[in-house]
């Protein structure tokens, strides 16, 4: 068996990654993947935001150039998303995202906790000495949960993103996973397995193993995505994902087309 698709890479639109889109799909050819999907950080109904994300007036430059890499790489199948954050108060914004082009999928991820703090922002990252890890989870978890219930994404990003720098808290997590994971069951709502934690300070993959253990028993789906920023990193620790998600007991991922999913073999 293949490794399964790579639904979740970036572009240079979002000001923090490098390489063209039909790099990307040069690359992943290359490693012998059939399917992937880009989800570059979408534009807030304010540009000015934040500073790591596509203008709205970069829209359609981003579909002009996955478009080229479909065109450039006609034997890989590439699908067209975004990745979407969630605030309470922005689905109207986000529902207008969803009916300006023909998206196979949203990533909905939550990164705020607060309209002026991101938890994985490493600029931020003082931010955590003033902060009780256990209140932050919990805010953040209230907000994917929202997330999920809103129907308005295929896939949740990056379920416990968090624990990005180390920061865990010393209460059982249990309970905000379950809430978390019943909105998805509800709204038959994907988590992806993101390869990035293991880049990162947690060296983990995203979510933990009790997180994914949860969402196995709920019948919760997944997808796969290795958020790559830069064109070495498509592909990148798929198998140790698939190895994770076997080890659970997953037999099966989502595969999405134009936001209708079909279940494939891993």
């Amino acid at each position: 068996m293949g490794s399964p698709a790579d639904y979740h890479m970036h572009t240079p639109l979002c000001r923090h990654a490098t390489g063209e889109p039909t790099e990307y799909a040069a690359h992943a050819l290359a490693i012998g993947l059939t399917e992937i999907g880009f989800t570059d950080h979408s534009p807030m109904a304010r540009d000015d935001f934040d500073d790591w994300r596509m203008r709205d007036d970069q829209l359609d430059e981003y579909v002009q150039k996955v478009q080229k890499a479909r065109c450039d790489h006609p034997s890989l199948t590439i699908r067209l998303g975004l990745e979407v954050d969630y605030l309470p108060g922005h689905e109207d914004w986000i529902a207008s995202l969803a009916a300006r082009h023909p998206w196979d999928y949203f990533i909905g991820s939550v990164h705020y906790v607060s309209d002026s703090w991101a938890v994985d922002n490493p600029h931020k990252l003082s931010e955590w000495k003033h902060r009780d890890a256990w209140e932050v989870w919990s805010v953040y978890f209230d907000r994917l949960t929202r997330a999920a219930d809103s129907g308005l994404f295929q896939i949740i990003g990056h379920a416990d993103l968090p624990k990005k720098f180390g920061h865990r808290p010393a209460r059982d997590c249990t309970l905000l996973y379950e809430r978390f994971l019943a909105a998805c069951q509800r709204t038959g709502t994907a988590i992806e397995l993101n390869t990035a934690g293991l880049r990162k300070d947690c060296r983990e993959i995203y979510p933990c193993p009790a997180l994914l253990q949860a969402a196995y028993r709920l019948g919760v789906p997944i997808t796969f995505g290795s958020d790559a920023h830069a064109v070495d990193e498509v592909g990148m620790n798929l198998p140790d994902a698939v190895e994770l998600a076997r080890s659970v007991g997953y037999e099966q991922c989502l595969r999405l087309n134009q936001r209708q999913a079909e279940m494939i073999a891993i």
